[in-house]
């Protein structure tokens, strides 16, 4: 498959200034979390690596931003915080658009997934 996009950047002009705004958040939450964190495009989403393993990987569709921490991650979090609030499958969290991003909820599952790379 070829890359349509080459970085975060070019993935978030894609999208209205507002969503922007939203997308840049959420990637200075992630990153503020480790400054080790590779940016990357994968699978046609932005996506961080963490000691050269896929950390988080989200993208914007057109009701939601899809936040993708792998089935583990998920797992840990729903009954908690996912399953009361959020649409959610095996591998993805939907974050609507129209509400502000859960910071909190999203720097507890990256720090998670660090825990969960380091122990691999």
């Amino acid at each position: 498959m070829k890359n349509i996009v080459k970085n975060f950047e070019e993935y978030f002009l894609i999208f209205p200034e507002e969503i922007q705004m939203k997308l840049e958040v959420l990637r200075q939450t992630i990153q503020s979390q480790n400054p080790d964190f590779e940016e990357y495009i994968g699978y046609q989403m932005p996506a961080f690596k963490y000691k050269n393993k896929p950390l988080v990987y989200f993208a914007t569709y057109k009701n939601h931003i899809g936040f993708y921490p792998l089935p583990e991650a998920l797992k840990e979090f729903e009954k908690d915080s996912i399953e009361r609030k959020y649409k959610y499958s095996k591998g993805a969290v939907q974050f609507p658009l129209k509400e502000d991003l859960p910071l909190d909820l999203i720097k507890k599952i990256v720090k998670w997934r660090i825990r969960e790379i380091e122990n691999l």
